[in-house]
C-alpha cells in the first residue's frame, strides 16, 4: 500500500520531521496536535482550554483535508501536563465529539513541544476509497 503525506495551511506545519498526516489505504494517521495558530506556529495561549480547543481544531482541519469529517476517527490519544484539567478537557472535547465518541486515552506527561499543555493526535478509518 502507498503512504500518502496529508498536509493543509489551515493546521500549523510540522515543527519537526514528520508531516501533519499519512493516510495508508483506508486508514489515516493524524501527527500529535498542539494548540498552534495555523498561520504564526505559536501557542493560541498560556491557558489549558484555549490550547485544547486549538488542538482538536488543527486535528479537525487535518481530518477534514484527508477527505474525512470527525465522525470518521476510531481512537484518539491526549497528552496532558496536569491531569487536574481532566475534567475541563472532557468538556470540550465534547464539542468536536458529541454523539460519536471514538475510543480514547488521556495520559499525563511531564511535558511537551513549545511547553503546550495538550497535545492531541487520532486515527481515523475514512471506508472504501
Amino acid at each position: 500500500m502507498e503512504c500518502n503525506v496529508i498536509q493543509t495551511d489551515q493546521a500549523p506545519s510540522a515543527i519537526g520531521p514528520y508531516s501533519q498526516g499519512i493516510s495508508v489505504g483506508s486508514w489515516l494517521f493524524v501527527s500529535g496536535q498542539l494548540g498552534m495558530h495555523p498561520q504564526t506556529g505559536e501557542l493560541v495561549s498560556h491557558g489549558f482550554a484555549p490550547q485544547a480547543r486549538q488542538a482538536l481544531e488543527n486535528l479537525r482541519q487535518i481530518v477534514l483535508a484527508a477527505g474525512c469529517d470527525l465522525d470518521c476517527v476510531t481512537a484518539v490519544d491526549v497528552f496532558v501536563t496536569d491531569m487536574g484539567d481532566f475534567a475541563e478537557f472532557n468538556e470540550i472535547y465534547t464539542e468536536y465529539f458529541s454523539e460519536h465518541r471514538p475510543a480514547r486515552a488521556v495520559v499525563e506527561v511531564s511535558a511537551l513541544p513549545k511547553d503546550a499543555k495538550v497535545e492531541i493526535k487520532c486515527i481515523a478509518y475514512r471506508g472504501l476509497i
